[in-house]
């Protein structure tokens, strides 16, 4: 059976990627491990807008963690192992893996990433465009 999609329309050509992701995103937002805010930030005279994903990762140390940019996605990545060595009376804090994926627009750069007191800081920030205006010559044929 062959799935319908809003993009199989003749009128819009090229957006065949967008059906891609939009299928990508919904696959991926169905766990809500580890918790996360996405933030907005003042614009800076170096870069414009600024967008700051903060993950919850109490627990995980930088050498836990992996953020890396694949296929236009921002995944990151946290993995602990358990430690044999300790015995439990109560287990409430599960040693676990995670993933979590963000689909980047094009253009969107990635500042850096900062751990500090249990949150992960992730700034993207995406530039300005240059406004470009080209006028198109219009040939007049007898």
């Amino acid at each position: 059976m062959t799935r319908m999609s809003a993009f199989s329309s003749p009128l819009l050509l090229g957006f065949e990627d967008i059906e891609r992701v939009l299928d990508r995103v919904s696959k991926g937002a169905n766990d809500g491990y580890p918790p996360y805010n996405i933030e907005r930030l003042s614009k800076t005279e170096t870069h414009g807008d600024i967008i700051r994903i903060t993950l919850a990762v109490a627990g995980f140390t930088r050498d836990q963690l992996d953020v890396s940019i694949e296929e236009s996605q921002l995944v990151i990545r946290g993995r602990q192992e358990d430690d044999k060595s300790r015995q439990f009376l109560h287990r409430g804090i599960a040693a676990r893996q995670f993933q979590r994926a963000f689909v980047l627009a094009e253009g969107i750069e990635v500042l850096g990433a900062e751990l500090k007191d249990g949150l992960l800081s992730i700034d993207l920030t995406r530039p300005e465009p240059e406004k470009i205006v080209r006028r198109i010559e219009i040939d007049a044929r007898d």
